[in-house]
């Protein structure tokens, strides 16, 4: 099928790519971003004066801390009082004994921002033709405009990029007349003023070949909090040969010219000791070369990733402006729902690559504004983070979780210490937050969430369970001691249930959430909670599915095979819902609450199918139905995992309700999701999610066992009938099998195109949306229709 040919797609007519928009961003909510995984700036498409809010994503507040709790001793009588019931008495020993001091991690910070000061002209002047444009094919940012400028009409065009093979921000400026413009760096963050204590120094300076129309602003600083990492910021600019010239003032630079290149770099200690000297190397580097050079750089750099997966569907208003579109939206428009999904992708690159000591994508990706960030822009391991990473694997986009891996790899150095004087346990755990250093212990004071030593462990197993869609045998080298260390954990923190049936975990809670006692007390604590029992099941057989695949030798595995039939199952409680707090079945005190933890054996988990346990899909369904009957999914990220489940449930219409809802209700004008305020999990969880409408993969297990014997790729799950033609290549899939196909009004269109992409790529059954299956083995393509195969 030529239409399953991303690239040349692409080049052909990327419209259906492109966010755009017929006048400037007036706030950052409005701006686009740009990112290359480290880098990342904010584009304002201002007229008079360009603003770029500017983030590196080392940028933090303070340094390494040494809070770790010595609470061992206590954890017996905690757990004695969680089993009797006395809940205030068990929350009060926590607070005293198992909270951290300080009580809080560290904060992601702004970089800064830069201005581009057009003389002659201001923001509210009026101009023709603006046009303000994203291409996510490409991962450019352009904007052009005619303004009139010392009596006559000039015409302005700004390309944008953020480049990882570079590693810097380029903006190359051309008007059809020479322009002079000031440009300079600030530590400002959006509505907070610009003083000196934000930074060091900040001058300007020559570059290297002084002959060359060119000059520099080096911006230091040190953000605040012991021993922070220092920065360096470097803004370079460059004239094309005879186009202009650039003069330094104080702090700044001055520029006449038709034909500028302009370059950012920033370095910090986390990387560099010279960060000063790295930065300036970045840029000296970059203006070295062409721009059109530095853009075929950048896009066959982007692409290369971008360009393994495409989805587009019909109807689309392409041509209709972005936030009109969203604003006017009355679920027709199957175009933008293809073109959210394609802009999860487009964020999660511009966010998540790998470097020297990479970082993830954050609360907020790498687009913070503020000096005081909801949150602390931190990762946040109780749902968050795990979701920043869900489309990772359809999208085939492995590499963008190194960053993770890199993290998880710290994590599990730091956690083997939280673990030991926080629970007397050996292995590695980590509660709901961690930040740049890779703390591990319990982050604020607030009782439904902080004292929760399982998110390192959900994290892990979500990348791990990663490999299971494109296998690499380096990645799972590296993260089987990460998950070893978790099993450790687990098989030191378990306990026997009060009937001695089960192992459970205790201290237990649902992340966030409350319960009323029957005496109507309010409570957190329980033992084996739904989502706890969910992640530590998940854990048991993925590590050993790890020491089969990398055929290992551990003594674990036998301990693991063990515990692992003494978990206990879900429940069904009288009323027909899963039960959320373990045995005991609590009544809930926000029954819209936006954390759908119970669920998690249907989503991120895969021990809830519809075709396999009906009896708890039902129970599901009575949780989600109950969680909106109250208004539940009022957040973006919430509502991007009500999606998701739906779409696991192969509830069509529900899945769309709740994508509509996510888009009129938690999207801002540039597409960035709202909690409210922004955050990017949102975007990347509904990115997720309309795959998962799309196409689903599920493993059919030997009786009583881990190993897989078959995968079903199962077709159209669950697609709205609103979304009536489309086409998709190059997804990923459960079992290593990559899928593409058309469709029209349900039905698929020609061949699909499924290919085993590596040896432990197991037989597969492709089910069409009929319910008809076609069998196929071996590695490579297969082109499948109804009536083929095996």
């Amino acid at each position: 099928m030529a239409s399953l040919n991303v690239s040349s797609h692409m080049d052909s007519d990327a419209a259906h790519l492109a966010l755009h928009y017929t006048s400037p961003a007036r706030e950052w909510s409005q701006a686009l971003p740009l990112g290359n995984g480290r880098l990342g700036c904010m584009v304002h498409g201002r007229i008079g004066t360009e603003l770029l809010q500017l983030n590196e994503d080392s940028v933090w507040y303070g340094g390494p801390q040494d809070r770790t709790p010595h609470s061992a001793q206590y954890l017996p009588k905690l757990r004695e009082l969680i089993r009797a019931g006395q809940h205030s008495e068990a929350e009060q020993i926590a607070r005293q004994r198992f909270f951290s001091t300080p009580n809080s991690m560290r904060h992601y910070e702004p970089l800064g921002s830069a201005y581009f000061n057009i003389l002659g002209l201001e923001d509210n002047d009026e101009v023709t033709a603006y046009s303000r444009r994203l291409d996510i094919s490409r991962a450019v940012h352009t904007t052009t405009y005619t303004a009139t400028i010392n009596g006559a009409p000039a015409r302005f065009r700004r390309e944008c990029v953020a480049s990882y093979p570079d590693n810097v921000l380029l903006m190359h400026l051309t008007s059809s007349q020479p322009i002079l413009f000031k440009v300079h760096l600030s530590r400002r963050g959006e509505n907070e003023w610009d003083t000196n204590e934000f930074f060091d120094s900040l001058r300007s300076f020559s570059l290297e070949d002084e002959s060359k129309a060119g000059g520099a602003i080096k911006m230091q600083a040190t953000p605040g909090g012991a021993n922070s990492n220092r920065l360096c910021c470097v803004l370079g600019a460059l004239c094309a040969p005879g186009s202009g010239t650039v003069e330094k003032t104080v702090g700044g630079l001055l520029i006449n010219a038709t034909d500028c290149l302009i370059a950012i770099a920033a370095q910090t200690t986390y990387r560099h000791a010279d960060p000063e000297n790295a930065a300036v190397s970045n840029v000296s580097k970059a203006l070295n070369r062409p721009w059109q050079q530095l853009l075929s750089r950048h896009v066959d750099d982007y692409r290369r990733l971008f360009g393994r997966t495409s989805l587009r569907m019909w109807p689309d208003s392409q041509d209709t402006c972005t936030n009109i579109r969203l604003a006017k939206r009355k679920g027709n428009d199957a175009g933008l729902v293809g073109l959210y999904h394609n802009y999860g992708r487009y964020l999660l690159i511009s966010s998540s690559r790998a470097s020297d000591k990479s970082l993830p994508a954050n609360l907020q990706g790498i687009w913070n504004p503020s000096f005081s960030p909801p949150w602390g822009s931190k990762f946040t391991i109780n749902i968050n983070l795990q979701m920043n990473y869900w489309p990772a694997a359809s999208s085939n986009l492995l590499e963008c979780t190194t960053p993770l891996v890199d993290l998880l790899e710290r994590m599990a150095v730091r956690g083997r210490r939280t673990a030991r004087l926080m629970y007397g346990c050996g292995g590695w755990c980590a509660h709901h937050n961690t930040d740049i250093w890779a703390d591990t212990d319990p982050a604020d004071t607030w009782m439904p969430s902080s004292l929760w030593p399982l998110g390192g462990v959900w994290v892990t197993i979500d990348a791990v369970q990663m490999l299971q869609y494109r296998y690499d045998r380096l990645t799972h080298e590296r993260l089987f001691p990460v998950v070893e260390g978790c099993v450790e954990f687990l098989c030191d923190f378990l306990i026997t249930s009060a009937d001695g049936k089960y192992l459970v975990s205790s201290p237990s809670l649902s992340p966030e959430n409350t319960f009323v006692s029957p005496t109507g007390e309010l409570g957190i604590f329980c033992e084996g909670s739904a989502m706890d029992m969910g992640i530590i099941k998940s854990t048991f057989e993925l590590y050993l599915w790890s020491v089969d695949t990398l055929q290992v030798n551990v003594s674990l595995k036998n301990k693991v095979e063990d515990m692992l039939p003494l978990l206990p199952p879900l429940i069904i409680n009288n009323d027909g819902l899963i039960q959320e707090w373990g045995s005991e079945n609590y009544e809930e005190h926000e029954p819209g609450h936006r954390h759908v933890s119970h669920l998690f054996a249907l989503c991120p988990g895969n021990a809830i199918i519809p075709s396999e346990t009906p009896d708890l899909a039902g129970a599901a369904e009575r949780v989600l139905a109950r969680r909106a009957a109250h208004g539940g999914g009022h957040t973006g990220w919430s509502r991007a995992w009500l999606l998701n489940m739906h779409a696991r449930l192969l509830n069509a219409e529900g899945a769309r309700d709740h994508l509509e809802l996510l888009l009129t209700r938690s999207t801002l004008p540039n597409l960035l999701d709202t909690h409210p305020p922004f955050q990017i999990d949102g975007n990347l969880g509904g990115c997720a999610g309309i795959m998962e409408c799309l196409v689903q993969a599920s493993a059919i297990k030997q009786a009583h066992s881990h190993k897989v014997l078959s995968i079903v790729i199962r077709l159209l799950p669950a697609c709205p009938k609103q979304w009536a033609r489309g086409q998709l290549s190059g997804v990923c899939v459960k079992g290593g099998w990559t899928v593409g196909f058309e469709w029209e009004e349900g039905r698929i269109i020609g061949e699909v195109v499924v290919t085993a992409t590596h040896e432990v790529s197991v037989m597969a059954q492709v089910m069409f949306p009929s319910g008809e299956t076609v069998d196929v083995q071996g590695l490579g393509e297969h082109r499948v229709t109804l009536g083929s195969g095996l």
